[in-house]
């Protein structure tokens, strides 16, 4: 395989990505890779863009508007409805791309771009293959669980003072961190101590344009951020969702909820044992394990191989 520099338009801001090949020649299906709450390019998204590619498919992995390597103001801004139109527009680079099919693409996301992928699928028809993995699903019921009564009174106050501030004051704005070593003491997005320490060995050891900060305008656009209204459109779209067994960070009840709303047929719930939010990111061996599902579902249904819907 081979990786090569790309860029696209996306609403007049420039994204930038990287297109894996796989060897041989002749037009080949694709899939799309973005990530979730301030990721960049670099974190843990090529393991799985070189995994589709080792299976005979281009994979297109993309930093958001905002974010890392791609232009964009104020920079981590997580808009969840501007970044999946991010994704729209890079299956039309793909479209237009030598050597892809633009009839077989899929679409894969983590965790916040888990959810995007499922409002992708349902919105757009030339998703013809979905992978989501231990997607956001429920911003609101998501941030009042994981942040807790008190800690979800003080996120909401936040909120509302950066709401003052960007109205009274435009241009001007808050920033949070997106996790915390102390999370009883320092107000964060992803609450968890074990989420600031696996991102910041990922930022030391492969990805350095990853920062912890987002805006708190984005916490505010998750709060209305719910997958429910699309997930009963899935109704002929092959779909995979991956749930870590121990998942307390995005909730694997609210996920398995979303997915027995899926109505099509050509869906399958892969629970991974043993493992967690985060571990599917610091434990190679548990994100070989979703690669690997992953790839065996795309190439079913892009790559034709495997007739079974549920394979």
């Amino acid at each position: 395989m081979h990786r090569d520099d790309i860029e696209f338009d996306s609403e007049g801001t420039t994204v930038r990505g990287w297109l894996y090949r796989p060897e041989g020649t002749g037009d080949v299906p694709a899939v799309v890779l973005a990530g979730g709450w301030c990721y960049v390019r670099e974190l843990v998204m090529p393991y799985y863009a070189e995994a589709f590619a080792a299976a005979g498919m281009a994979a297109l992995v993309f930093d958001y508007r905002n974010l890392g390597s791609s232009d964009g103001e104020p920079r981590q801004h997580l808009d969840p409805w501007a970044q999946i139109r991010d994704y729209q527009n890079a299956l039309s680079f793909l479209e237009r791309t030598d050597g892809v099919d633009s009839d077989r693409l899929g679409a894969w996301g983590i965790s916040y771009s888990g959810g995007h992928v499922l409002v992708l699928g349902a919105t757009d028809p030339r998703v013809k293959a979905i992978v989501s993995q231990i997607p956001v699903v429920d911003g609101y019921r998501n941030m009042r669980r994981v942040h807790g009564t008190l800690g979800y009174r003080r996120l909401w106050q936040a909120i509302l003072e950066d709401r003052r501030l960007r109205a009274r004051e435009p241009g001007k704005r808050t920033y949070l961190p997106h996790a915390s070593e102390s999370p009883e003491t320092e107000l964060s997005a992803w609450p968890f101590p074990e989420t600031r320490r696996t991102f910041a060995e990922l930022q030391r050891t492969e990805a350095p344009r990853y920062e912890n900060s987002s805006t708190m305008e984005s916490v505010d656009l998750l709060l209305n951020y719910d997958v429910g209204p699309f997930v009963s459109r899935l109704y002929d779209t092959p779909t995979l969702m991956l749930v870590a067994e121990g998942d307390d960070l995005t909730l694997w009840d609210l996920e398995i909820e979303s997915y027995n709303r899926i109505p099509t047929a050509k869906k399958k719930l892969a629970v991974l044992p043993g493992t967690s939010h985060m571990t599917l990111y610091s434990d190679r061996a548990k994100l070989t394990l979703a690669a690997d599902e992953a790839s065996r579902w795309f190439a079913a249904h892009l790559l034709g191989h495997g007739a079974n819907p549920r394979s």
